[in-house]
């Protein structure tokens, strides 16, 4: 039996790969109803795939000029991603995306994309945590999907995958888990990130979502109120604006480069 099918009798799917700071992603501008999760499993698979942290459907819809579903790596559908956003706003020129944490608006200037995160909740300071054996503090902030924030010194000597897996799965975020985020201070305006990413299952060059929680937690603990400049492992700096009334936030922005890599189609 001849298993291999021509591939004029295979279904095609027409991609966009693009990259926000190292955060890379497969962009489908089509109507899929059925097998997304495995569909994204395959295309994000960098082995037997076209390789991403995640794939990103795009449809039209009324109550603004595209929607936007991110899924990750493994297939899980998140509720928001800023690098993603970044990506899409920059792939359809357009300014107003509905996601599953909300709507956002954007701002596009050439290849530098400035979107508007929904107001962070559930902001919890120096949370004490056992991880590995050590009681370690953690912070907590939701910026539509949720993040720990941990600081650190000597963050390039951090165990990411180790030390991230055991806070991404700790009962005390449990049952939807935490995105982690390792930051250390290198000036009075600046951080250094590293992300574990919860449906990745590792560590990225960079999470749109998890520089903003890092920006807004340091902006609480150093006193910082319009601006923090967050560096990413892909090695740009991101931008984190808001505005900050007393322990909350509002019109939260993440500035940063998109670009398009490449196009082609995946046969399935």
């Amino acid at each position: 039996m001849n298993l291999l099918l021509p591939l004029d009798d295979m279904k095609r799917i027409k991609f966009t790969k693009m990259v926000a700071s190292g955060n890379d992603f497969i962009i489908i501008d089509k109507k899929i109803s059925a097998g997304i999760p495995a569909l994204a499993r395959s295309l994000c698979d960098r082995k037997f795939g076209i390789g991403a942290d995640g794939m990103i459907l795009l449809n039209k819809v009324k109550n603004a000029d595209m929607r936007m579903r991110i899924f990750n790596a493994d297939g899980s559908e998140a509720e928001m991603c800023g690098n993603g956003a970044r990506c899409a706003v920059l792939f359809v020129r357009k300014a107003r995306l509905f996601t599953k944490a909300g709507l956002i608006n954007a701002e596009l200037k050439r290849d530098r994309v400035r979107v508007q995160l929904t107001e962070p909740k559930g902001i919890k300071l120096d949370i004490p945590l056992r991880v590995n054996g050590r009681l370690i503090r953690v912070n907590f902030i939701n910026t539509g999907v949720p993040h720990a924030v941990v600081f650190v010194n000597g963050i390039d000597n951090i165990d990411v995958e180790n030390i991230g897996r055991s806070i991404r799965f700790h009962s005390k975020f449990a049952p939807a888990g935490t995105n982690v985020d390792f930051v250390e201070v290198k000036g009075n305006d600046l951080i250094a990130i590293r992300t574990y990413e919860r449906g990745v299952e590792d560590e990225t060059l960079a999470c749109g979502t998890g520089s903003v929680a890092s920006g807004l937690i340091f902006a609480l603990k150093s006193d910082l109120d319009r601006l923090v400049k967050v560096r990413t492992r892909g090695g740009e700096e991101l931008k984190v604006y808001f505005k900050k009334y007393n322990k909350n936030f509002r019109d939260v922005w993440l500035e940063g480069s998109a670009k398009i890599v490449y196009k082609g189609e995946y046969y399935v």
